[in-house]
């Protein structure tokens, strides 16, 4: 099962650049999981230590918040993850 991440500017530093990623996996968690699989460096930009998502990223699936439980919303072959992070500047 093929899900696409599209991933925010600012992370894809560690995704050599990549805007869209492919991943496998039944659920948000799974998939971003394969995608630290495939970038490890990405981990900590969305990861806190114990395995949680930093509170600045935002999940949508197919252009839906996939907020309360992010990791455990389930997707299936074609959907999109739009891995966003909410910046605050002055």
């Amino acid at each position: 099962m093929s899900v696409k991440v599209h991933i925010h500017l600012t992370l894809r530093r560690f995704t050599n650049g990549q805007e869209l990623v492919e991943v496998e996996g039944e659920t948000v968690g799974e998939c971003l999981r394969d995608l630290v699989r495939k970038f490890p460096e990405i981990e900590s930009s969305v990861f806190d230590k114990k395995g949680n998502l930093l509170n600045i990223v935002e999940i949508y699936v197919n252009l839906e918040s996939a907020y309360p439980d992010e990791l455990g919303k389930q997707v299936k072959d074609g959907d999109d993850i739009h891995l966003t992070l909410m910046l605050a500047g002055g």
